[in-house]
């Protein structure tokens, strides 16, 4: 019985990696931003944002400097408990350049959305991107807020074309299910406890 809710579990999984990373494709969901990261990166890594910088040890490159298709990392910190990923759209200049993230800013009173080439600003003493504020829609500019960060996980060529595949495929997307802010894994296991029980 483990061994189906395992499946099942992988299936979900799955379906969520075959989804596109084409920004006109996003559906009206909500999502959490370390799955919108990996799918629209193809970055493999799993787990809490804070946890991708120490993660992507050993299997991706890292950095401090941004470029376009990297994600840049934030610490877990203060109400980012457990940090942030956001994907590198754009270069503006030394120290402004362009993401695009899920989960950030509330859009109409509601978090989970999808937000394009907004801009995200180095305000670290060294311009080594430690420190960064971010577009903040509420306020409809850059976030008062600096907030801790490792720097930028890189695609590596595997990722990348991951990420290319993604895009090339935009009905795919329609028809998958992405990660929701409730508890999606509690439906599935109520859903099959009376095949699992």
């Amino acid at each position: 019985m483990l061994k189906l809710l395992r499946a099942m579990i992988g299936v979900v999984m799955l379906t969520g990696l075959a989804a596109t990373a084409q920004a006109q494709d996003w559906p009206e969901q909500r999502w959490q931003c370390a799955p919108f990261a990996r799918l629209a990166s193809g970055i493999q890594i799993f787990g809490n944002a804070g946890t991708w910088w120490h993660q992507a040890d050993g299997r991706y490159e890292r950095g401090n400097t941004p470029e376009p298709g990297a994600v840049l990392v934030f610490k877990a910190a203060g109400r980012m408990r457990v940090g942030h990923v956001a994907m590198v759209t754009g270069i503006v200049d030394s120290r402004t350049i362009t993401v695009t993230h899920a989960n950030w800013s509330p859009i109409n009173g509601s978090r989970g959305q999808v937000e394009e080439d907004v801009q995200a600003v180095d305000v670290s003493p060294n311009n080594d991107w430690t420190e960064v504020r971010v577009w903040y829609a509420p306020l409809g500019e850059i976030g008062t807020s600096a907030h801790p960060a490792y720097g930028f996980v890189y695609p590596d060529m595997e990722a990348q074309q991951l990420a290319w595949a993604q895009r090339a495929a935009p009905a795919t997307f329609q028809t998958a299910a992405a990660p929701r802010l409730d508890d999606s894994i509690g439906d599935l296991i109520a859903a099959t406890s009376n095949v699992i029980g």
